[in-house]
């Protein structure tokens, strides 16, 4: 696990500099505009769904790099997410990743335009990567997945319901599916996408996206628990404002101690579908721990 975790570190260090290089460098996007994507997309956080990307092409045997478009794109499309969901007309958050939302370091309308430029970066990358090009069909299915993943019946759908679902109380169902939509479809295609750019067998892909609906699913019940025991020193953001709004969450529906056992049920669960790889899951492993003890 320490070697994983020094190979995560590597990584992360080097997808950064590939992060920035992907933003907009041309005289045609404005000042402000630019200057309010660089501000959410470079302000750091855990890069979970890039590092899910390297670590299933590791497990697949696959260059890594080859990937790198998917990787950039999965995080762009994940911090537009991040810009709306902070809004005032969505969770009216004033902190994120440890310092001011970008409404609130801008203003409204630059940052609605920012998440919506950083959703059209996304794509841009993802059509013209040259690996990617290389492989048509595999380039069509890749957006295709990471398209839905964050549309009507991904993040979109899932953020309806958690707004629907303020100061109501719903079943242990409704509220698993509404996080497989909101937080667990961009995390399922980041494990994915490598098995569908490298044409696997079946059953590799389907052992990862059971790995990643296990992951998705356990990350965002430890993200509701750190809402109740974590500090903003921690998290990065604002805590206790689940509670404060009155939205579901697994802590309130199955108390913190059941909450707990079941993101390492999860988390198990994940770890379990790590055999018959041709390559190395010990980064996969590393992220399923991660996932459920944000400080591994």
């Amino acid at each position: 696990m320490h070697e994983a975790r020094a190979h995560l570190r590597a990584r992360r260090e080097r997808f950064e500099s590939r992060l920035a290089s992907s933003l907009p460098a041309d005289t045609n996007t404005p000042d402000r505009l630019r200057e309010a994507m660089r501000y959410s997309l470079m302000a750091g956080g855990k890069r979970m769904r890039p590092m899910l990307v390297y670590a299933s092409c590791d497990a697949l045997d696959i260059d890594y790099r080859k990937l790198d478009a998917v990787a950039c794109a999965i995080e762009i499309i994940h911090t537009y997410s991040l810009i709306h969901d902070d809004l005032p007309s969505m969770d009216n958050d004033e902190l994120r990743r440890g310092r001011a939302t970008c409404h609130m370091a801008f203003d409204v309308a630059t940052a609605i335009l920012a998440g919506d430029a950083l959703q059209a970066l996304a794509f841009e990358l993802l059509a013209a990567d040259e690996a990617l090009r290389q492989r048509p069909e595999q380039q069509a299915l890749i957006i295709h997945g990471i398209a839905a993943a964050c549309g009507s019946s991904g993040m979109a759908g899932g953020q309806v319901l958690d707004l629907a679902a303020v100061g109501t109380e719903i079943s242990r169902q409704a509220l698993t599916h509404m996080h497989q939509l909101k937080t667990g479809a961009l995390i399922k295609i980041s494990a994915a996408a490598p098995a569908l750019f490298a044409r696997v067998e079946p059953s590799l892909l389907d052992r990862l996206e059971v790995y990643g609906d296990c992951v998705g699913l356990a990350f965002q019940i430890y993200d509701d628990i750190l809402d109740v025991t974590g500090t903003a020193a921690q998290t990065g953001k604002s805590t206790q404002k689940d509670a404060r709004q009155e939205k579901p969450t697994f802590p309130g529906l199955l108390g913190l101690e059941e909450s707990k056992a079941e993101a390492c049920r999860l988390r198990d669960r994940a770890l379990a579908e790590l055999k018959g790889f041709p390559g190395d899951c010990g980064m996969l492993a590393c992220l399923a721990t991660v996932a459920v003890d944000r400080e591994s």
